[in-house]
């Protein structure tokens, strides 16, 4: 298993306020997307994320969100060493993901770019 990057998620209430602070700090400009109701904008090594506040309950338990080669491999690299695979992995618009709890009980996203 290889991780590749990090991507910080960031949740805020108001997605078109924080969009110009972050694309200025990052340097780059934002990739916008939704996915199940959130409003989420992808600026450098920071995914912003906006929506309904259930949703958001759920998305600031995930501390982070891993990229990976594979994640069919993660998966069972993750479970070899006492992870537990909550969701996944499922198809995403550019590729592929899972939620796992790691044995101290944090929760990462891990993403890959296959299809």
């Amino acid at each position: 298993m290889e991780i590749l990057g990090a991507t910080l998620r960031v949740c805020v209430d108001d997605l078109e306020t924080a969009i110009p602070f972050y694309e200025r700090l990052a340097g780059g400009r934002a990739l916008r997307f939704e996915r199940g109701g959130v409003q989420v904008a992808a600026v450098g090594c920071f995914l912003l994320m906006s929506g309904p506040p259930a949703e958001l309950d759920v998305l600031r338990k995930v501390a982070a969100t891993l990229a990976v080669k594979d994640v069919e491999e993660t998966r069972q690299v993750l479970a070899e060493m006492g992870a537990d695979i909550l969701a996944g992995p499922l198809p995403t618009p550019v590729g592929r993901n899972l939620i796992a709890r790691h044995p101290d009980g944090t929760v990462y996203e891990y993403a890959d770019r296959r299809s």
